[in-house]
């Protein structure tokens, strides 16, 4: 039987990567696949620098549409990203009556019901293992391994720049901003790393998650975005103190007869999770169903030949599958396209979890006591207090402010409540004179 033939759609790092494991492990592939898979066709601007990468016997085009226009081509592989030519060429390529694989997780989450009920009804699949965690197969795991299982919640650490930098505030005790250019300057983090550092990457695989996970459609405006630009390592020491390490989570949970929680923000979690141990630029995943229980899925998240490796699991899956009945396949999000459920996505202030509260006050008695009364009053239990000696908070880091001798911290654990609830509760608490400035609140999560 003759190779699929495959046009690639732009040859950076990933497509470098799915080029060259591809060659590297064809003869594996093959056997696995039952077919040969062979790029033929290659699209990019860079001309030049695209044949330095393939070598001869593959076409190399500078109009992305010449690959989707040729016959011969029977799945096209797009790694452009972004919104804009991306979204047009996907949908293009669906028209032609092209399987598509995809690493575009801001594609997916911002455009997937558009995009997947194209597909859907041209009888084309479209694949997109890539588009989250890098190498790790988790749209796999959620959408084959576990269809036994009803999912209850994902969390995951789905944003390796953010882990990295993270890591290295909790390991060296520095602030954000310089933890930031080290990450930059050693290729971690973007020359403008809005979409990680802000959590927005996050959120475009989260969103991608939470429809495989439960059923509904992908939802990224409806999502809860909060980065970790603000995190001082004050509270990230203090964290450490009571048993708990700061990671950016995803995280999206069914709420029986309510909706569905989708948010990213930073999140204390108990430092004996496993999750909580990933370091560096890793990446982690834990989902939580209600037969197998909790499992967790780590790897790398990012680089040329760890994406690579979920692009062409894609494509052998599509090589499988191309001429299989399209009514038989498995569905882009893992439930039938009539039997999606139009289930809201929950505002925020109707989430429930517990949290982290910093409070610099005055070093004067009876303070504790109204912070507490105002959390008894809100009906909000505490699960632990740490109040620092003035002496050991003077002259701590310039993220979490400038400290005289007459202030000390006080930190708070708390049990869950929403957060309404807390937030009308911090109002309450920045009005006491003896509290100086905004509290500091860090959402908190057991994941047991």
């Amino acid at each position: 039987m003759n190779p699929i033939k495959v046009g690639l759609l732009g040859i950076g790092t990933v497509g470098g990567g799915t080029f060259n494991v591809l060659r590297r492990n064809q003869e594996e592939i093959q056997s696995r696949a039952g077919r040969g898979i062979a790029i033929t066709m290659v699209a990019d601007l860079d001309t030049a620098r695209a044949r330095e990468v393939v070598g001869p016997g593959v076409e190399v085009v500078s109009d992305a549409r010449a690959v989707i226009a040729n016959p011969e081509i029977e799945i096209v592989v797009e790694l452009i990203g972004g919104y804009g030519i991306a979204k047009a060429l996907v949908l293009e390529a669906i028209a032609a009556g092209k399987h598509v694989v995809t690493a575009n997780k801001a594609l997916l989450a911002v455009h997937g019901t558009e995009i997947f009920e194209a597909a859907q009804k041209k009888g084309v699949i479209v694949a997109f293992e890539a588009a989250v965690a890098g190498g790790i197969p988790i749209i796999k795991a959620l959408r084959e391994g576990l269809t036994a299982n009803r999912i209850q919640w994902i969390a995951g650490i789905i944003n390796g720049t953010t882990n990295f930098i993270l890591s290295e505030m909790r390991d060296k005790g520095l602030d954000f901003n310089v933890v930031l250019q080290e990450a930059q300057r050693l290729g971690y983090a973007e020359a403008d790393p809005t979409f990680d550092i802000e959590g927005v990457d996050a959120a475009h695989k989260a969103t991608l998650m939470s429809a495989i996970a439960f059923g509904i459609p992908v939802q990224f405006d409806k999502a809860y975005i909060e980065g970790i630009t603000k995190l001082a390592a004050t509270d990230i020491r203090y964290a450490e103190q009571l048993g708990y390490r700061i990671k950016l989570l995803g995280i999206t949970k069914r709420r029986e007869g309510e909706g569905v929680e989708l948010r990213v923000h930073p999140t204390l979690v108990p430092a004996k999770r496993l999750i909580a141990n990933v370091e560096g630029a890793m990446n982690a995943v834990v989902v939580n169903g209600d037969a197998v229980g909790t499992t967790l899925y780590y790897g790398k998240g990012a680089g040329s030949e760890p994406t690579a490796s979920a692009v062409i699991a894609d494509l052998v899956d599509v090589t499988r599958l191309a001429t299989s009945d399209a009514a038989h396949r498995v569905p882009h999000l893992a439930f039938q396209p009539g039997s999606l459920r139009d289930v809201s996505v929950l505002p925020m202030d109707r989430i429930i979890t517990s949290y982290y509260l910093r409070l610099r006050v005055k070093d004067e008695a009876g303070v504790l006591s109204q912070v507490t009364r105002i959390l008894a009053d809100s009906n909000i239990s505490i699960n632990a207090v740490l109040q620092r000696e003035a002496d050991e908070v003077a002259g701590t880091d310039a993220g979490a402010g400038e400290v005289t001798p007459d202030q000390t911290d006080l930190i708070i654990l708390t049990h869950d409540t929403t957060e309404g609830t807390m937030n009308k509760a911090l109002v309450l608490m920045e009005a006491l004179p003896a509290v100086l400035g905004g509290v500091v609140r860090i959402r908190k999560e057991e994941l047991a």
